[in-house]
């Protein structure tokens, strides 16, 4: 291939005069065609153009600029300042013609594909690896060294998974959240995530607390929000042969729901410290509060630690001899309680199986005491904590963790110690943390409310999107989105409503403010 040489000397004048006088015509063989405007390089015809283009970007009620107006924007004489031409761009007003809704239309093919499967309705399972020869270490026997930060897939797989045995707890409550006064409850059904999993027993938590009796008076139709007990959660085993294979054990969940009543509510901020009743260290202290919806019974129902320990030791003794694992996981109260139960199972017999506990948006329970006592009993927990969520900073004094261990290992760490030993609001968090943030994730607003940052199923979604610590939200993220657009729709940025809306995608609601979705949405 030849290149063509560059034109003479003598004849550059003249060819960079023809250049700059050729003006593109309206071809004759197409009349579609439309002529390409080229802007003269003369200071008058781009002010003049300038002029022109704000006439037609200006809004029907907002008066145009006139074209002199634009012109006095640049001197007659000498070349136009720097500044100037950001002037003038800055009036074309660029944000009157890319505003979100044109952004919304604007949105990649790709993009739209990706957003439109993250809407759909239809269940997508992620394949699930064998982890039979490392399911001691994705259930924390090492305390999940290597596997947090950055994220371990299966071990992703795992948190997402046992986050939605929380929410079938939460829905089968809410479906049927009275409690019978007179006579012991019936057995419940709970719709697992998981068909390999059979529920085993249906656990209640009754409030020491109890509202005066005027208020029945003042406000008598306040029903099951003013009942001592009330159904929390559930036992469920494994009991499929091809899953206990993938997993190399036999796995008993026990799955706690948050905060739901007026009395759970009124336990909550008992937040003093109290000693454990059976413990022979009085440094070991727990929130009163939690301590008592573990330990109080009800009319016709045992407490929930008195039914915990009974399911779980005759699951032990029905399948003696096989592998076990106990997984105990909840959401917010849930997570509080998991911390209590597991504790009351790690010597509830002798030889007990490993224990792990998975808890999304857990607040303090207990103090440095009664960490150590966690620690002691080998039992393993993981903390799913979201950087903006309140709840996990409280009770007690707020300083972070990290911060507090900064000054133990300081000067002033004999002055913590003290504090440990003395303060009713020396707190301490246990375990391993796996922290999450709002503002990584592409659909959620920076600024989401406190409601939405403690929310269960934005928890899921943003361990779905966690690659690490320093990386952003992972673009194959495959949960869906119909959930957290229903129960949090306030919080979502408007370019993805918008874009519902312009996809006739219909979000429902029913009467209670419940999603209405027909599945909970797949693990990935």
């Amino acid at each position: 291939m030849q290149i063509c040489a560059p034109p003479p000397a003598q004849n550059l004048n003249s060819f960079q005069a023809k250049r700059a006088s050729f003006k593109c015509q309206q071809s004759r063989l197409n009349p579609l065609t439309k002529p390409i405007i080229r802007l003269s390089g003369s200071t008058e015809m781009t002010r003049q153009h300038l002029s022109n283009l704000e006439k037609l970007l200006q809004k029907s009620n907002q008066p145009a600029l006139a074209p002199q107006e634009a012109v006095n924007k640049v001197p007659n004489n000498g070349p136009a300042p720097e500044n100037e031409g950001i002037g003038l761009l800055e009036g074309l007003n660029l944000a009157r013609i890319w505003d979100e809704a044109k952004t919304a239309e604007e949105m990649s093919p790709r993009h739209l594909h990706r957003l439109q499967r993250l809407l759909s309705m239809t269940a997508e399972y992620s394949p699930r690896n064998n982890l039979a020869s490392r399911w001691r270490e994705y259930h924390g026997c090492n305390d999940w060294a290597g596997l947090v930060d950055p994220l371990d897939e299966n071990l992703r797989r795992e948190v997402v998974r046992y986050g939605e045995f929380v929410q079938a707890a939460y829905h089968a409550f809410h479906s049927n959240p009275a409690t019978p006064v007179e006579e012991a409850p019936l057995p419940r059904h709970v719709a697992l995530p998981e068909r390999s999993y059979k529920m085993t027993k249906s656990l209640y938590a009754t409030a020491a607390v109890g509202l005066p009796k005027w208020v029945d008076d003042v406000v008598p139709d306040l029903g099951w929000m003013t009942q001592r007990s009330s159904w929390i959660g559930y036992v469920a085993v494994c009991d499929d042969r091809r899953e206990i294979q993938r997993m190399g054990r036999r796995d008993i969940v026990i799955a706690l729901r948050g905060t739901a009543t007026c009395l759970e509510w009124a336990e909550n901020v008992r937040a003093q410290l109290v000693e454990l009743p059976e413990s022979d260290d009085p440094a070991q202290k727990v929130e009163c509060g939690f301590l008592s919806l573990l330990k109080t019974r009800g009319t016709h129902i045992p407490s929930l630690a008195e039914t915990v320990v009974e399911e779980v030791k005759r699951l032990m003794e029905q399948y003696k001899g096989e592998s076990l694992s106990i997984t105990v996981t909840g959401h917010s109260l849930g997570a509080a309680l998991a911390l209590l139960v597991a504790d009351e199972l790690a010597s509830c017999a002798p030889r007990v199986p490993p224990i792990a506990v998975f808890s999304f948006g857990g607040p303090r329970v207990g103090n440095r005491g009664f960490a150590d006592r966690i620690n002691s009993k080998k039992v393993k927990v993981l903390r799913i904590v979201n950087n903006q969520d309140l709840i996990t900073k409280v009770p007690g004094v707020f300083v972070s963790e990290e911060r507090e261990q900064e000054s133990k290992d300081s000067n002033v760490g004999k002055m913590w110690d003290v504090l440990d030993k003395n303060n009713p609001w020396a707190y301490s968090h246990v375990g391993t943390e796996l922290r999450v943030d709002t503002k990584m994730s592409p659909y959620l607003k920076p600024n989401a409310d406190v409601a939405c940052c403690h929310d269960l199923e934005a928890y899921l979604h943003l361990v779905d999107g966690f690659l690490a610590s320093n990386c952003p939200f992972r673009p194959n993220a495959k949960r869906s989105l119909v959930k957290l657009l229903n129960d949090q729709r306030s919080n979502v940025k408007k370019l993805y409503i918008s874009k519902v809306k312009s996809l006739s995608l219909k979000l429902e609601r029913n009467d209670s403010g419940l999603s209405m979705s027909g599945c909970l949405p797949s693990p990935s």
